[in-house]
């Protein structure tokens, strides 16, 4: 009797501490995406480190550190020594996460976003070396995931931004816009913190396509 007492009692105990364990991760993460909704770059990314350190086999916080610092690195492309050292530090929020979570279209993304801040910025310096990479990339995701909204979106960004380069035709990457406005309405996240950004920039491209 007392050891299945005993039994019941660390039942109980353990899993009342995952409930507060969750609760926090929960509590955390959403704090951290109400940084970034302020603007608080820096904050937003020093809440999703710290979270990803105690979310030891959580891929999702490091993925968001990431993403901050790559899109705020959109913004800075005339500031070489800036965006490099933020880009650096997207890197190791990258190569944590897949640690983490190996051959993951959604990491595979960033990553190639990544890269493309580095080409925006400087596509004579960085061109050559990065955009076969970006491509490369792009075609792993698209083969682990054709379904995912986010690698058809950012597939074919990528695609008619380098046929503009090249002065290829971009009208046949603008009907994969559809397909993945199609996929983002199918679409359905793990959890409320898997990504499930793309719809606004989906349309965007879309919007643009018609002009």
């Amino acid at each position: 009797m007392y050891r299945l007492t005993l039994i019941i009692i660390t039942l109980i105990t353990s899993h009342v501490e995952a409930q507060i364990e969750q609760t926090q991760y929960q509590t955390g993460m959403e704090k951290a995406f109400a940084l970034w909704q302020e603007n608080k770059t820096e904050d937003a990314v020093n809440l999703f480190e710290r979270i990803a350190s105690a979310e030891k086999e959580n891929w999702l916080p490091s993925y968001y550190a990431a993403q901050v610092l790559i899109i705020d690195g959109f913004s800075k492309l005339q500031d070489a020594k800036k965006i490099d050292a933020q880009l650096l530090r997207a890197q190791d929020f990258i190569n944590n996460a897949t640690t983490i979570s190996k051959d993951n279209p959604e990491i595979l993304v960033m990553q190639a976003m990544k890269h493309t801040v580095y080409v925006a910025s400087d596509g004579a310096k960085y061109g050559m070396v990065l955009a076969p990479k970006v491509s490369q990339l792009y075609e792993k995701a698209y083969k682990l995931d054709a379904k995912n909204p986010r690698v058809t979106l950012n597939r074919a960004e990528w695609n008619i931004g380098s046929a503009k380069y090249f002065g290829q035709d971009t009208k046949p990457f603008c009907k994969e816009f559809d397909k993945a406005l199609e996929l983002f309405v199918n679409f359905k996240p793990e959890s409320k913190f898997h990504p499930n950004w793309g719809k606004e920039r989906i349309e965007e491209m879309i919007a643009s396509c018609k002009e």
